[in-house]
């Protein structure tokens, strides 16, 4: 019998303390993702227009051609969205985590240049805004050192987190194994951070959110309003707080009968969150 390939388990009844800085009960990452100028675009070499996340009913790839109405969408995010988004998140001192596309970057200097002046973290997004899912894995694997080169080169930095987003099943295994990033986002199956074993590298994980996020404007069941989408992220920043409170709680009770025993246990951090 083969030996079932996914972690159903996890931590398991039992969550650790994460110890995240300051005694804090929560850590909260906030997310921009920089995609356009990276997405489907037969400008870009690619067989077809975008198709994915637009607020075009039904919207489909156009062989050949290029979708006028799909190009503006993802403009409007380069001209106008990033803009707001930036004066919001500078207003309010809040730090952020970019996850730029590296071919959307180096087409966005001044974008870039805001988000180095502003501090954020710039991590990498993959090369282009595509599917991985039927790229051979040297295809893909050469994809992912492109989008290091080129995110340095705009950056002036390399990134150290990861989140392809479109990924294959082969994504997280093939940048772990460049063993460049301290993080790598591309799951979506747990609340806290955790680690796994590649080779003899340990690659820490932290796991995105399709649930508190935008993209829900765009997909049914979603959001409508403004309203919705920020109750539910109040109500899952409300939940995950109580839980770390009762964990830390927990926690503290169980370290007094540890002292007693001398054992010793391994927690979880995690950098660039917030």
């Amino acid at each position: 019998m083969n030996r079932y390939p996914r972690d159903m388990i996890g931590y398991g009844p039992r969550a650790p303390e994460a110890q995240w800085p300051g005694n804090a009960k929560v850590a909260v990452q906030f997310v921009l993702n920089y995609e356009e100028g990276g997405e489907n675009n037969v400008l870009h070499g690619d067989a077809a227009s975008e198709a994915f996340l637009s607020d075009i009913p039904g919207a489909a790839m156009w062989p050949g051609q290029r979708h006028w109405n799909m190009e503006s969408i993802y403009e409007y995010g380069a001209r106008a969205g990033f803009w707001r988004l930036h004066r919001l998140f500078t207003g309010a001192a809040i730090p952020v985590t970019i996850y730029g596309v590296a071919s959307a970057l180096a087409r966005s200097p001044e974008q870039v240049a805001a988000m180095k002046s502003a501090g954020w973290e710039i991590a990498s997004h993959g090369l282009k805004w595509v599917e991985h899912k039927d790229m051979p894995e040297a295809e893909e694997r050469a994809a992912i050192a492109e989008a290091i080169r080129l995110h340095t080169e705009v950056v002036g930095e390399a990134p150290r987190g990861w989140y392809t987003g479109r990924c294959s099943e082969n994504t997280v295994r093939l940048a772990a194994e460049t063993g460049q990033f301290d993080y790598i986002s591309d799951t979506y199956d747990d609340d806290l951070p955790y680690w796994r074993e590649y080779g003899d590298r340990d690659q820490l994980i932290i796991p995105y959110t399709l649930e508190a996020n935008d993209m829900r404007f765009a997909t049914a069941p979603g959001w409508v309003t403004g309203e919705d989408f920020g109750s539910y992220l109040k109500d899952a920043f409300d939940t995950l707080y109580a839980e770390g409170q009762a964990r830390r709680a927990k926690d503290d009770v169980d370290r007094v009968a540890l002292s007693f025993g001398g054992a010793s246990g391994k927690n979880c951090g995690a950098e660039a969150v917030y």
